[in-house]
């Protein structure tokens, strides 16, 4: 039979696709401070994304790409980094954006009272105005990280008209000049965020609306994404990966993360300081890792879904040591090396969170170094304790994770290097110190390879935190959602997303 073309059935033809004007997005927790300068979560980050504009972004391949900053030139020897800025940005209350507002931008992260940026911007030494769109940082030495440090919280413009209007309570209506604009918060349920109509780039930003959900169980998380309450659901953990798959309604779509996972010795730090443990003995260390079998974490723990590896960079980055190998289990070798230490057997208390992934993964590490003699005892805590505990040097043995930086300076500096914040396991080798400060200088990219290679190498050799794997980002996402592309920095970025 033949269908009869009505004028209605024509206009439908005829007419464009419709897209939902609101999208709803999934986190695994609920943000600190809305504020750049005071944020240390993670979450905080993914909100940021849409909210405040950075003067370097990156690209899916972790190349530095204009953004606020239209281009960048080192100068005076590496020492002065001269940014030109965009033309006819505004923030979300009509503040000018300009040379002047990166001006004040940099000074207070450098300055405020609990900024969390003041490491990251302690090469700095003043910020000088070239021309309305022209400024310069002026270092105290040369510093190539910092082009990593602006594509990053450190970068995020606000409006400083806002900021000094406001103070301490910016954090509580905070104004960027990115595609959204702060609308609401309820703690610990939701953040609204609304299109911001004066946005340079207002065309490819699709939504009127956006709301991010804090849902801290992935069971919940996951229900709520099935249920279509939630558009894109972060985190989606690696047991729920095939429950994605399999649902006709939804796609996974995943990076390879920036981030690592590691056990992490007290060699000498803190209240631990003069406590006489044996993770201090370089052989136990190595038995430890003989003992392990970072495939079968993997396989047991997370599904197979995660990249087991050594190093602190991810494969992803350009900067990732191709000839470092993972070392193969060997039990027989792991006893011999705890003989040479002059023990048959060594106990050893692993301080953990008291997640399901965590317990998870403490028992199959306890489980595989029992076998070489390494009797493992876990200390469950809280995550917040676990990272006091960190922090004080209150422990012996600890899983820890790093959520990585583009940069590997700022995946490895703070924990390795002389007077790093993240030292906190008293590791000292003036060597490798010496190496990740001349990486810091270089701004010839194989010359850092280079020396990033061989100070791994150097850490491996004394194994003061055991590499354990690579996090993957995995993102549910609803079919009807288009254009939604992940990034290896877990940010959910929504130009172009329908």
């Amino acid at each position: 039979m033949k269908l009869k073309t009505t004028p209605l059935l024509l206009m439908l033809a005829m007419a464009p696709m419709s897209y939902a004007k609101d999208i709803t997005i999934g986190l695994n927790s609920d943000p600190d401070a809305l504020d750049p300068d005071l944020s240390r979560t993670m979450v905080g980050r993914e909100v940021f994304t849409s909210l405040f504009d950075k003067l370097i972004e990156i690209d899916q391949q972790l190349n530095f790409v204009p953004m606020l900053a239209t281009s960048w030139e080192w100068t005076d020897e590496n020492k002065g980094l001269i940014l030109k800025l965009k033309q006819g940005v505004v923030f979300h209350d009509g503040a000018p954006f300009n040379a002047q507002a990166v001006k004040f931008n940099i000074e207070r992260s450098m300055n405020l009272d609990g900024s969390r940026r003041k490491t990251e911007l302690a090469m700095v030494n003043n910020v000088e105005v070239l021309d309305e769109y022209t400024v310069k940082l002026n270092l105290i030495q040369p510093f190539i990280p910092l082009l990593a440090t602006l594509a990053d919280r450190s970068g995020m413009m606000v409006s400083p008209l806002a900021a000094e209007k406001q103070g301490k309570n910016f954090s509580q209506n905070p104004i960027g000049s990115g595609p959204y604009q702060f609308d609401s918060r309820v703690p610990q349920d939701r953040i609204v965020l609304d299109k911001f109509k004066g946005y340079w780039e207002s065309e490819h930003y699709h939504f009127n609306k956006v709301t991010f959900l804090p849902l801290p169980d992935s069971t919940i998380r996951l229900a709520n994404l099935k249920s279509g309450q939630v558009d894109i659901a972060e985190r989606i953990t690696p047991t729920d990966v095939e429950s994605v798959i399999s649902d006709s309604n939804l796609h996974l779509l995943e990076s390879s993360g920036l981030g690592y996972n590691t056990i992490t010795f007290n060699l000498g730090y803190g209240e631990n300081k003069d406590k006489d443990m044996v993770v201090k003995k370089p052989l136990v260390r190595e038995a430890f890792e003989y003992a392990i079998d970072r495939n079968i974490i993997n396989q047991v723990v997370f599904s197979n879904q995660y990249v087991p590896d050594n190093q602190w960079v991810s494969p992803e980055s350009i900067f990732y040591a191709k000839d470092i190998k993972v070392p193969t289990r060997n039990i027989e070798k792991a006893k011999s090396l705890l003989k040479e230490a002059g023990y048959d057997s060594v106990n050893i208390e692993l301080a953990i969170a008291n997640t399901t992934e965590a317990t998870q993964l403490g028992q199959v590490i306890q489980a595989m170094a029992g076998e070489a003699g390494i009797n493992l005892t876990l200390k469950t805590m809280d995550n917040a304790t676990v990272l006091d505990a960190k922090t004080r040097g209150a422990y012996e043995a600890t899983i820890a994770a790093w959520s990585g930086r583009v940069d590997p300076d700022s995946n490895i500096y703070s924990f390795y290097g002389e007077g790093g914040p993240l030292n906190e396991n008293g590791f000292n080798d003036k060597e490798i110190q010496g190496m990740l400060v001349e990486a810091r200088s270089e701004s010839d990219v194989e010359k850092r390879k280079k020396l990033y290679a061989t100070a791994m190498k150097k850490v491996l050799e004394q194994r003061p935190q055991l590499y354990l794997y690579h996090p993957k980002w995995q993102w549910g996402v609803s079919n009807k959602i288009e254009g939604f592309k992940p990034y290896a920095d877990g940010m959910p970025r929504l130009r172009d997303v329908k």
